[in-house]
């Protein structure tokens, strides 16, 4: 059974650095590039962030490019979602899967509240 356990979000500040984790579990993690998903109050769901099976190429959504850094680790298999300078804007809930969502599956999410 495919499972996403997302971790990490919590209450910040504007400008302060956060990271998220993704524990997975019931397919070969090593196999799939996967990518970050958010979903900000009222609006639909949005790709974020990819990271290829291996790691070595990313790829990401304009918004969040040079702020937001994706990585991976194939041995625990981990995927992460490291965030500097937060802003306003990040405030949403934050979903891993494997790229395209092959499992029609999603996680619950964790929730990141950006405020001042």
């Amino acid at each position: 059974q495919v499972q996403f356990l997302e971790s990490g979000g919590a209450l910040a500040h504007p400008g302060e650095p956060l990271t998220l984790s993704c524990a997975t579990s019931g397919f070969t993690f090593s196999e799939y590039g996967m990518s970050w998903y958010r979903q900000a109050p009222g609006k639909e769901r949005e790709w974020v962030a990819r990271i290829s099976n291996g790691g070595l190429n990313t790829k990401y959504a304009d918004s969040v490019k040079g702020r937001f850094i994706i990585s991976r680790d194939n041995e625990k298999n981990l995927l992460y979602l490291a965030i500097r300078n937060l802003e306003p804007e990040d405030t949403a809930v934050y979903y891993c899967n494997a790229a395209g969502n092959p499992f029609n599956y999603w996680g619950q999410g964790t929730l990141v509240t950006v405020s001042s």
